[in-house]
């Protein structure tokens, strides 16, 4: 298999084999913090011209800015193309990746450098709180205190039915354990849904590009929803995303077409009642309890 090599200087490279190509390239990084990662990689991407009159637009590789585009199948056929990214990743990059909803921009949990990094280019404040992108439930039980169990006093056994949804297109707001980084926790605030909590949203996407990333990764991944800065909208097209991001600092996107226009449905567990507070993708359950539903009953 070869992997053809063009520059955006607009100087092409020879054909190189997949063995070859990934012989990394140097590359210039901007962080503002001590760091001994190893930031060498080479761009992998399948060459697919697009009408859009951004600078990425064409297919992105390797320059001085350090921006890696990626594009893939969104069914996943061509998964080797992702082994550069979950090498960043591991080093400490953040980047964006697909999911069965938006894309996200995302970074290692055990990282958290990277995740004030991730931060900074997504402008988000401290308080804010960040989503876990879990590889399995064994994650779950680790960064959280787990769903809510059944009793003998009518309680449904949650878990049970949860286990239908995941993976699927849900956020489930849970009680973080110790072992979650404090940078991930929304901590207490003035309004009742999260006062004198500490809770965080747990995914388990069904998307095949980003289990292929998962099934490699060591830990589970930090993320958040990309959204426009501006119009506070989703942004569903990756060209747009590298074009708007990667000034920001990103160091890679993984294009795996326009996603749809819908968000994940955020389902928050740590109440009595398992209540969606924002209807996405996902269907409610006949277990799950609309926002406004339980207003009506107090």
């Amino acid at each position: 298999m070869a992997v053809e090599m063009k520059r955006v200087s607009g100087t092409a490279a020879a054909p190189l084999s997949f063995r070859r190509s990934l012989n990394p390239f140097p590359r210039h990084v901007s962080f503002q913090f001590p760091s001994t990662i190893s930031r060498r990689f080479i761009a992998l991407a399948v060459i697919k011209r697009s009408p859009k009159r951004l600078k990425y637009s064409t297919p992105r590789f390797t320059k001085e800015d350090g921006l890696l585009y990626v594009e893939v199948d969104p069914a996943g056929s061509d998964s080797w193309k992702l082994d550069p990214i979950i090498e960043l990743l591991k080093e400490g990059a953040v980047g964006v990746i697909p999911t069965d909803t938006v894309y996200a921009i995302a970074c290692d949990l055990r990282n958290n450098v990277a995740i004030e990094r991730l931060r900074r280019i997504k402008h988000i404040e401290p308080s804010k709180p960040l989503s876990i992108i879990c590889r399995s439930f064994k994650d779950i039980d680790t960064y959280t205190t787990g769903f809510p169990r059944g009793n003998g006093e009518g309680l449904t056994n949650i878990f049970r039915a949860v286990k239908h949804c995941l993976p699927g297109p849900y956020t489930f707001i849970l009680t973080a354990s110790k072992d979650l980084p404090k940078q991930c926790i929304r901590y207490g605030t003035t309004t009742s849904k999260y006062a004198s909590r500490k809770n965080v949203g747990i995914r388990i996407p069904d998307d095949a590009v980003c289990k292929a990333i998962m099934e490699k990764m060591e830990a589970p991944l930090i993320s958040t929803s990309v959204r426009s800065p501006k119009e506070n909208e989703w942004i569903l097209d990756p060209v747009i995303i590298a074009d708007l991001y990667g000034p920001e600092g990103l160091d890679f996107v993984v294009a795996a077409d326009t996603r749809i226009a819908y968000p994940s449905t955020v389902v928050d567990m740590t109440g009595t009642s398992p209540r969606v507070i924002r209807q996405g993708k996902g269907p409610r359950q006949p277990w799950m309890v609309a926002e406004d539903e339980e207003n009506e009953d107090n």
